[in-house]
């Protein structure tokens, strides 16, 4: 087994998945104001930016080659509230963040989230009723948040807030209003994970938590849960599912695209940026081999694209080879 292992040439010849810039999607983070670029100490390296600076990070990413940018907005504490209204704003970031990025690169694609969790005062990702997140109001509220969306320009419209029927009732919404052709994501597999900290502070939500999400995120003890859930989705008309956090849940990303053969994306979220920074920081690792070799897990595991706060220094590294 050795002897093809021997040289570089050899290694390559034999490669069995390989990582390239079209597998790479890039999270970025939208905040209110103007000229504003705002470093993220739990994310090192990575900012907010405001609507009117967004175009210049579109740009950089048109030219590095990566297909698709997908938004989170910090959203201010004064338009949030109970139910989310602001998510019916034709005019909130998420979606004048979604028209500066068309401006400035219209040959990227848009993903963005219709999670209410960026607009509600308690953290939720849907309507909190009683001490309870409602699901069937939460559902209704979000297709019409979908809509909006897309009047915005959004290519993807994408759902991470794991409401029983949300793709089925987003995908007739799109139709009824003629966006037949804007695509759908669903985080068909979305943990309640202890990896998502970084984000939370990221979009304003740290400490507003009131409850748990336990509730409506998936166990990150199961995986037959997740063919269920993945199956229900793509009843619905999901074009693409995802499977979130990634790392700690590739064998739920090989099961799902084994399974179903469909689009499967993953997330490596910012608590596994977060660790890679801080190790590398530390002199414990080489942080260009372990970002390579951690995305590449994401295509033996069966990914076909992968969420990735790393995607502008991936892409420049893949680039320059």
């Amino acid at each position: 087994m050795r002897r093809n292992r021997r040289f570089e040439w050899n290694r390559r010849l034999v490669r069995e998945n390989r990582l390239s810039v079209d597998d790479l999607i890039w999270p970025v983070f939208l905040c209110e104001g103007t000229n504003v670029c705002e470093p993220l100490e739990s994310l090192p390296g990575v900012s907010r930016y405001s609507a009117d600076k967004i175009g210049e990070q579109a740009r950089i990413a048109q030219d590095l080659g990566i297909p698709a940018i997908a938004t989170f907005a910090n959203i201010a504490m004064d338009k949030r509230d109970v139910n989310g209204s602001e998510a019916l704003n034709p005019d909130n970031l998420i979606n004048t963040g979604t028209r500066a990025i068309k401006d400035a690169a219209p040959d990227i694609g848009v993903i963005t989230d219709v999670a209410l969790d960026l607009f509600t005062t308690h953290g939720h990702d849907g309507i909190l009723r009683d001490g309870i997140i409602v699901n069937d109001e939460t559902v209704d509220h979000i297709a019409k948040a979908a809509v909006l969306q897309a009047q915005a320009g959004a290519d993807i419209i994408s759902a991470s807030e794991m409401m029983d029927g949300r793709m089925g009732a987003i995908r007739d919404a799109l139709n009824l209003a003629g966006f037949q052709d804007t695509g759908t994501l669903a985080y068909s597999a979305k943990y309640a994970s202890g990896f998502y900290g970084p984000y939370r502070e990221a979009v304003g939500t740290d400490g507003l938590l009131k409850g748990d999400k336990r509730t409506y995120f998936m166990d990150p003890a199961n995986a037959d849960e997740a063919e269920m859930e993945a199956l229900l989705d793509i009843e619905e008309g999901s074009d693409i599912i995802m499977v979130k956090p990634g790392m700690p849940y590739l064998d739920v990303i090989r099961r799902l695209k084994d399974k179903f053969a469909m689009p499967t994306f993953a997330y490596q979220v910012s608590g596994e940026y977060a660790m890679i920074k801080a190790g590398s920081s530390l002199g414990f690792m080489d942080e260009e081999r372990v970002v390579l070799e951690s995305l590449t897990c994401f295509k033996r595991a069966g990914a076909d694209a992968i969420y990735t706060y790393f995607a502008p220094q991936v892409a420049r590294i893949l680039n320059s080879k």
